[in-house]
């Protein structure tokens, strides 16, 4: 069955479609930086002049001595003060983009701004799409980042490793609806229209990945139709012109406060869960993650575990306090407090790192990959992309 292509959208731009509607798009044209960003700062020691001892000098030899110990003490005093989290605030800028990704840090952001938090100083920002922060990103002007899954390799290929990956935030948030003509299962998409965004990105690599893992080709099974953005895959929908519909949340409740005949059929982070109850190597589908900048993370290490606890409190906060969670998201003009309320249970939010971290996103990534190597920015990331506590 013959696609139609209603508009084509560059692959790197759209490497995010599915936080689009989330307030996410994309972004893989971040400038490239050199190494040299992530380079260490040497020190120089002093050498002094010893062509004129004396032996009057050995009673200040040995006071020097004595200082030096006694600085040496201090030092290990203060890392001793370091290591148990006592040590001066650090200041923290963080950037994340509109949706889930920024869903999950409202506990932490309205903390932080009460004045709840005196450990670090933090201040938060929040942007529309993944172009506005990724430049940020490559020129280090901000210390960590919620962004797209794959932005994160393309990030870290493009900065030549100046950056890890520390949680994953989001999983996906993918839905297939329908408006009077519902599916059941994968198999039923077959013979069927659908309407989408995302062509080129993930998007329409993990739809691919599912409709060929249920023994569906993407190409002849199932007529799709691939559009600019998800107005107007829902506009399709209403129209008629398509059977069913590939949104992503919190849009899906965007919609169907619009129309009370939209209706979830399929959520397709299921559904990839599904395929690897058979699959040798794990994965997940994932939307969102954190992101640290590598210097500040080697240099600031104590700040970051902090953050991660921080966040890690949000995140579940989030998903256990919905309607105060939501009042939130409304207060950070994230999303409008109702459609939080509706939209927050199906966001699949969450906080994972560690090796758990590792086996889904590195999965995650490998599938895109093996769909098209530059939505993961070329080349698969090394172990080091991977932040270890």
């Amino acid at each position: 069955m013959k696609k139609k292509l209603v508009s084509i959208v560059l692959a790197a731009v759209l490497s995010a479609a599915a936080l689009t509607g989330c307030g996410e798009a994309a972004e893989d044209n971040a400038s490239s930086v050199s190494s040299a960003q992530s380079a260490a700062v040497s020190g120089e020691a002093a050498s002094s002049d010893s062509s004129e001892a004396v032996s009057s000098e050995a009673a200040a030899s040995e006071a020097a001595s004595a200082d030096s110990s006694a600085l040496s003490d201090a030092s290990s005093e203060a890392a001793s003060s370091d290591a148990a989290g006592t040590s001066e605030p650090v200041d923290i800028s963080v950037a994340a983009l509109k949706g889930p990704t920024a869903m999950g840090l409202v506990k932490f952001m309205d903390e932080a701004d009460n004045g709840e938090l005196t450990d670090n100083n933090y201040s938060f920002q929040i942007l529309d799409a993944p172009d506005e922060l990724s430049p940020m990103v490559v020129k280090g002007d901000v210390d960590i980042a919620t962004v797209p899954g794959n932005l994160a390799s393309v990030l870290y290929n493009k900065t030549e490793g100046a950056v890890e990956v520390f949680a994953v935030n989001t999983l996906g948030v993918l839905y297939i609806v329908d408006n009077g003509t519902p599916v059941d299962s994968v198999a039923d998409l077959k013979g069927r229209s659908l309407v989408a965004s995302g062509m080129g990105s993930t998007p329409q690599y993990a739809l691919n990945y599912i409709l060929q893992n249920n023994g569906l080709d993407p190409d002849s099974d199932v007529d799709i139709t691939w559009v600019d953005d998800h107005s107007m895959a829902l506009e399709t929908l209403m129209k008629g012109t398509a059977d069913l519909a590939m949104l992503p949340q919190p849009f899906v409740t965007v919609a169907q406060t619009k129309s009370d005949t939209i209706h979830v059929d399929l959520d397709l982070t299921q559904e990839w869960d599904k395929i690897q109850e058979n699959s040798d190597t794990a994965s997940s589908l994932i939307m969102g993650v954190a992101i640290v900048r590598k210097d500040f993370a080697e240099q600031h290490p104590e700040a970051v575990a902090a953050f991660m606890e921080h966040y890690a409190d949000s995140v579940n906060y989030v998903n256990s306090n919905v309607e105060d969670a939501a009042a939130l998201v409304g207060k950070y003009d994230i999303v409008d407090e109702a459609v939080a309320a509706k939209a927050i249970p199906y966001c699949n939010i969450t906080y994972i790192d560690g090796e758990e971290m590792k086996a889904g996103l590195s999965g995650f990534l490998q599938v895109l990959y093996d769909a098209d190597p530059s939505a993961v920015g070329g080349t698969l990331p090394g172990d080091d992309f991977y932040y270890e506590k």
